[in-house]
Formats: structure tokens, C-alpha cells, sequence
């Protein structure tokens, strides 16, 4: 990514950045916020400190998109949900102050799901974001609005936040790279808490070598943030071995997955064994219970992260009450879209007594079968190869009435927030009618470098075997 010197500004990226912002947003709806005043002070600010020779980081001026659940005092933090409206953070999430520090720049907030409650960013209170392909079909979500910022070039890199395959899916229906990194990987202190075990902060980029910087300039032990892993992204022991041992899940080849990305998974699958990888075949029973497993846990944790907000102490607030009943219920009825009342109910009742043995214990006894599945697959293989997502992109108000349609988008990516391990989308071609298609590459814990270097080679690959004339992408690189 280009980053501001003596030969380019960062007034001059920082401009790029909101004019693109601005004029694409319109058709898109990609932001809830722009920081355009802010921005420029600051990319002034850079400026100088450049003239006077300082240090000013490795991503000084570097524009960048930031979904609006990360905290930070520029604009408000909203999350996308009504009942946030109006709330400006007095503190900057850790991931936001490491990227700030190196010199980055946010530019606006982006849109999403409220609460990062959906996979199609059609459940936001300020509207959907349309995908970058076609006006017409979803973003993906959660992050939708990161995802379409990095696909039309305005930024080279938005955040993001994957509690169940909200930066891979959007990554996928966009063409852009997206990582979910190995839970707790990068803190998310200062993040707006949607399942807190699951829940994870990573990024949307062009390329896998702006992912990697962004990772060591972000990973590492927060002391807010008591799950955060020891320092163990950009350790010294190397990934040199160019030949993998690649897994393929079986269970995933069926009728249920789009014609077109299972012909895109073969013909990626016939790319790594012509370049002299070994193919792997697993057979993953307990992931067909991950789906279900997940959209038990994660309500659970829904409920309680968001019996918070209650309009007493920031947000919104109902002005129809006269009693503090009446306060919590109006104020929580008007503030929570329909997709967050949907969760907080079945969170509330999984837990209950009398149900919680029936749905929340067995949901948690699955999800260790589903750790212990993926332990034993990467004894025989070294990462594994699967779609994102069974369908490109929808259209727009295709599912957001049917939730368990909308749920079962999110078949091959919930496994991997429930075992907390790294998946990378990575865009490898389109459809007949021109919308993205991605796979995901997913590796075992700590093995999130990893990902990031072999997305490298296959590219390289890629793009060598685009200068011999063989078409390998199916048109997009």
C-alpha cells in the first residue's frame, strides 16, 4: 500500500480517499460517518513531521475505513443499531491505536449489520450497502461496508469483525482478502461485544502483503483484554516449505453449494496439485451440527452482552415512558432491530431453566467434538482448502424475511469461530455474471502467518501463470 513520503503526500492519499468515499456513496452506502475535517488535520500533521525527518510510522497516511462498532472519539460509535445513536466513545479500541500510531487514518465508518447481527449488512438501521459487482445484490455481512470500501479501491484496507464469518463472507461477494485471525489474536477491547467467545477483529485488504503488515503492526497481549494471546504472529521460525498438505472437507461437496463454487474449488484444488501439493480428503462428521451449535451459543452470549444497553447511561432513548419499566421496554422495542430481538429471545431461552441442558449444554458438547475434529484433520494435513459461503452473492431482500435461509449462508464459516482458528478468504475468480467468488484457507491455531504467506505463493502463482496467457482465475486475479 502506498504510504505518505517526501514524494507523496498524505494530504494527497487522504484526498483521494473522501473523494472516492463521497462519490460512491450515493449508489453504495458504505458509510455512517465521514471524518473529513479529522483526516486532514492529521494528515497535515504527517506531513510536517515528514519535513522535519521524524518517524512517522509504517502506515503513515495511510487511509483507512473503519467499522462502526470499534470505538474511537472521531464521530459516533453506533454499530449500525438505533439504540447507539448519538453515543460518542470516550476511549479508542487497542486495534484502533496500534493502526494510529503507525500513522493510519480513518477516513469514515462503515456500515453494518447492527450489532454485526447478520450476513448481508441488509439489517442495519441506516440501510443496506450494496455489493461492488451489483447494485442489486448484498455486500455480505457483517462488515459489509468495509468490504465495498476496499473492493472500489477507496481505501487499501478497512477493519473488520468475524463472529461467524462476517469478514470472510463480505471478503468472498466483494473480490477483496479478508482474515479472521486465531481468537484472540488481536484485542478487542473497545469493540462493540456481539458473542465474546467467538468474536474477532481482523481486516479487508487488496493484496496478502498489506495483510501481513497489518497484522504485525495490530497482534499481540492487550492488558484490556484478558483473552489476547502472547505475542506469536511475526515470530522467527519461517514457513519455508512451499509444498503443503491440503485439506479438502468432503462433507462440504454437496448439493447444498452453488454449481459455480464447487467447479471454482476443483479448479483451484487441480492448480495446487499441478504446482506439486498434496491433496488431502476429510471426512468432518460433527461439522454438520456447527450451525446449529453456534446460533445457540452465540444468542447466549447475545443476551447478555446486550442487556447493557437500556437507554439509562448513553444512546438512545425513549421519550414515551412514564416509568422506568416503561423505559427499558420502549427504549429497548425502538433502539434493537428485528434480527437483535430475534437473538436476545432465543439467547434468553436456551438459558433459561428447563432448556438449558436440552439446547446450551449439548450446543457446548458439540462445539469441543467440532475442536477435537479439526485437531485430528490437521494431523494429516497442513491447512485446509473450503468455500466461504454456499452462494455468491443474493440479491438484495432475497432472504432478510426468511432467517434460517439467511442463517444457513454461514454453513462453512461458523466451525472456525467455534474453534477458535484463522480462516483467509481469498478471492479466486467470478461467475458467469460477474459476481466474486472466494475460498477460504484455514490453518490451525496460530497458524495465521502461515495462511498469509501460502495466499502469497498462490497469487504469485497466479498471476505467473496470467503473463504465460493461461486463464486460471476465471478472470479475475
Amino acid at each position: 500500500m502506498k504510504t505518505a513520503s517526501k514524494d507523496i503526500s498524505a494530504m494527497t492519499l487522504v484526498k483521494e480517499a473522501l473523494t472516492k468515499a463521497h462519490q460512491y456513496q450515493e449508489q453504495y452506502h458504505i458509510f455512517n460517518y465521514f471524518n473529513d475535517t479529522e483526516a486532514i488535520r492529521k494528515a497535515a500533521e504527517i506531513d510536517e513531521r515528514i519535513k522535519r525527518g521524524e518517524n512517522v510510522g509504517r502506515l503513515a497516511g495511510v487511509p483507512y475505513a473503519l467499522k462502526d462498532n470499534f470505538l474511537s472519539p472521531e464521530g459516533e460509535t453506533t454499530a449500525s443499531a438505533h439504540i447507539l445513536e448519538g453515543f460518542t466513545s470516550p476511549v479508542t479500541a487497542t486495534a484502533v491505536k496500534r493502526l494510529e500510531d503507525e500513522g493510519a487514518i480513518m477516513i469514515g465508518r462503515t456500515n453494518l449489520d447492527a450489532f454485526a447481527h447478520g450476513s448481508s449488512t441488509e439489517n442495519s438501521y441506516y440501510g443496506p450497502t450494496k455489493n461492488s459487482k451489483d447494485l442489486e445484490r448484498v455486500a455480505g455481512g457483517s462488515s459489509g461496508g468495509s468490504a465495498v470500501a476496499v473492493a472500489l479501491g477507496i481505501v487499501p484496507f478497512a477493519t473488520g469483525t468475524d463472529t461467524g464469518g462476517s469478514i470472510r463472507q463480505p471478503a468472498s461477494f466483494n473480490g477483496v482478502y479478508g482474515l479472521k485471525p486465531t481468537y484472540g489474536t488481536i484485542s478487542r477491547y473497545g469493540v462493540v461485544a456481539m458473542a465474546s467467545s467467538t468474536d474477532c477483529v481482523g481486516f479487508f485488504t487488496e493484496n496478502p502483503e498489506d495483510m501481513d503488515l497489518l497484522m504485525k503492526v495490530t497482534a499481540g497481549q492487550d492488558p484490556n483484554d484478558m483473552t489476547t494471546l502472547p505475542d506469536f504472529y511475526d515470530r522467527e521460525e519461517k514457513f519455508d516449505d512451499p509444498i503443503k498438505k491440503i485439506g479438502v472437507i468432503k462433507d462440504f461437496d454437496n448439493e447444498a453449494v452453488s454449481p459455480e463454487i464447487r467447479t471454482c474449488l476443483s479448479r483451484e484444488i487441480e492448480k495446487l496439485k499441478a504446482a506439486g501439493h498434496e491433496i488431502v480428503e476429510l471426512n468432518m462428521p460433527a461439522l454438520k451440527y456447527a450451525l446449529a451449535a453456534y446460533y445457540i451459543i452465540t444468542p447466549a452470549e447475545v443476551a447478555s452482552n446486550l442487556s447493557r444497553h437500556d437507554g439509562v447511561r448513553y444512546g438512545f432513548r425513549s421519550e414515551n415512558v412514564q416509568t422506568l419499566d416503561e423505559l427499558y421496554n420502549n427504549t429497548r422495542n425502538e433502539g434493537f432491530m428485528p434480527e437483535n430481538k430475534r437473538r436476545i429471545m432465543i439467547g434468553n431461552f436456551v438459558l433459561s431453566a428447563g432448556f438449558y441442558d436440552a439446547y446450551y449444554l449439548k450446543a457446548a458438547k458439540a462445539r469441543t467434538l467440532i475442536i477435537q475434529e479439526y485437531a485430528q484433520a490437521f494431523e494429516k494435513c497442513d491447512l485446509i482448502l473450503t468455500p466461504v459461503s454456499p452462494n455468491p452473492a443474493f440479491k438484495l431482500g432475497e432472504k432478510v424475511d426468511n432467517p434460517v435461509a439467511m442463517y444457513l449462508e454461514d454453513m462453512m464459516s461458523v466451525s472456525l469461530n467455534l474453534a477458535g482458528l484463522p480462516g483467509l478468504a481469498i478471492p479466486v475468480g467470478e461467475t458467469t455474471n460477474g459476481l466474486s467468488l472466494g475460498l477460504q484457507l484455514v490453518g490451525p491455531r496460530r497458524s495465521d502467518q502461515e495462511l498469509i504467506n501460502f495466499a502469497k505463493r498462490m497469487r504469485g502463482d497466479h498471476e505467473s501463470a496470467e503473463d504465460e496467457h493461461v486463464d486460471l482465475m476465471g478472470g479475475n486475479d
